[in-house]
């Protein structure tokens, strides 16, 4: 057990980490040239502090405690604050300009599903005897990222899978780290290759002046507020998370009266980190309707939901348990591997089928984003294309609204472990082969139709 007082010096402690953790990084010019976040660092100098790597560890219990419950309580805060204060338009204008990067999003994270599935119902399971449901791992580890790896663990374990926190959380760490390295590399392909366009299309032109005029709409309200906008923008945020929380008691309810009654349990293992996403867009668009948006700032939404990423990345990997990766390295290894080369092949050959314009740009954010989380896609927009020349931040952005409810982190990332238990590996196949069928020949298709 801990007190109130543990669990502030927790977090001071990890403060003192990320402070280290700056300065190494300043120190070490590797660091620097492969763009590894500090809270990476951080984590890995508590993981080799703590009793994993050193005898009962430099860290008391009570720390340790603190830190193992931090990243299933922080992700509900990320997810909460990802589209508060923004300024959401018109569905058809949103879908003219994500749908290319909507198609090529999903069909990544659907491919992770699929190829998932069979490495581990052909390959992993016959050899190695894993849980099924590690066909799950390399769409919550390398799509959804340490905070869903982490959000996921009590789910997991509820499911009889109590290791598939551990590698969930390995793979988000082998996928960020090979994202913005691999990243790097494919940019420098992409200028030996000429793919990378420096010329703004008149379109791009357009795109840009819509999203200028549409980020910064909250400015003077605040002005008459007698309490801080930090405080103001986490009220907010505390509100989409309290709304995600009756989201799910009311899913929970509606299951004990319908299908529960014949022994189908979905519901019980859904996290709330999806439910406080759309807590969140609840909250935007009804303080839209009151008229008092204003008060809710994007930028400190940002700024209180890196925080909390922050607190999810350090605490999440301090926490791995290094013996239960050892006891599982071949299957960690093979599904680190099938995942890499998944996301690279599809954005070497499926993006540009599908993506009309600046696919290069706008297809490696998204590559990023399925190997790590949504900063990572963000890192790798600003370096191919600092300047916005493209345009492709403003579609990346969009892409979100369709896509984060659903898969990483959203909706099916929560079901699907209860799904295979419930239904088994074989129809979530069929299913999520049919998605990534249905995703491919819309991206083709709707190219096609662009090009016309």
């Amino acid at each position: 057990m801990f007190d109130l007082p543990s669990v502030m010096f927790a977090f001071i402690v990890l403060a003192i980490l990320l402070l280290v953790a700056i300065y190494i990084k300043q120190k070490i010019p590797l660091l620097q040239q492969l763009y590894l976040p500090e809270s990476i660092i951080a984590g890995a100098i508590a993981l080799l502090l703590g009793s994993e790597v050193l005898n009962n560890g430099l860290f008391p219990p009570a720390m340790t405690q603190v830190w193992q419950q931090s990243p299933g309580v922080f992700i509900n805060v990320v997810f909460a604050a990802l589209f508060l204060g923004e300024n959401i338009p018109n569905p058809q204008d949103i879908w003219r300009k994500a749908a290319p990067q909507v198609a090529f999003g999903q069909s990544l994270a659907w491919g992770q599903y699929v190829f998932g599935i069979l490495t581990v119902n052909f390959i992993l399971v016959p050899l190695f005897g894993i849980n099924p449901l590690a066909a799950t791992l390399i769409e919550i580890g390398f799509e959804g990222g340490h905070g869903t790896a982490a959000g996921m663990a009590t789910t997991l374990t509820k499911l009889g899978f109590p290791e598939g926190g551990n590698l969930a959380l390995g793979l988000a760490t082998v996928g960020i780290i090979t994202g913005i390295v691999g990243g790097t590399w494919l940019i420098q392909w992409g200028q030996k290759q000429g793919y990378i366009q420096a010329q703004e299309s008149n379109l791009d032109l357009v795109e840009i002046e819509e999203a200028k005029e549409s980020t910064n709409n909250s400015q003077s309200t605040l002005q008459n507020i007698g309490i801080d906008r930090l405080t103001v923008n986490f009220s907010f945020t505390a509100l989409a998370i309290a709304i995600g929380w009756l989201i799910l008691q009311g899913l929970f309810w509606l299951e004990s009266v319908s299908w529960g009654n014949n022994g189908l349990a979905l519901i019980e293992a859904v996290p709330l980190f999806p439910m406080a996403l759309i807590g969140g867009i609840v909250v935007q668009i009804v303080s839209s309707k009151l008229g008092i948006d204003g008060l809710i700032e994007r930028q400190v939404q940002e700024s209180i939901a890196g925080i909390a990423i922050d607190i999810v990345i350090v605490t999440a990997i301090a926490g791995i348990n290094l013996t239960i990766l050892g006891d599982n390295l071949e299957v960690f290894l093979i599904l680190s591997g099938v995942g890499i080369v998944w996301n690279i092949f599809a954005f070497i050959a499926i993006a540009p089928r599908i993506i009309p314009v600046h696919w290069f740009e706008r297809g490696l954010g998204d590559m990023g984003q399925s190997m790590g989380v949504t900063a990572t896609g963000i890192l790798l927009i600003r370096m191919v294309d600092p300047d916005n020349k493209t345009a492709a931040f403003e579609s990346f952005a969009y892409k979100q609204l369709f896509f984060e409810p659903i898969v990483g982190g959203g909706l099916f990332t929560a079901a699907a472990p209860v799904l295979i238990v419930q239904f088994g590996s074989i129809p979530i196949l069929l299913l999520t082969s049919g998605l990534l069928i249905f995703w491919l020949a819309f991206g083709i298709i709707n190219k096609l139709k662009t090009a016309i």
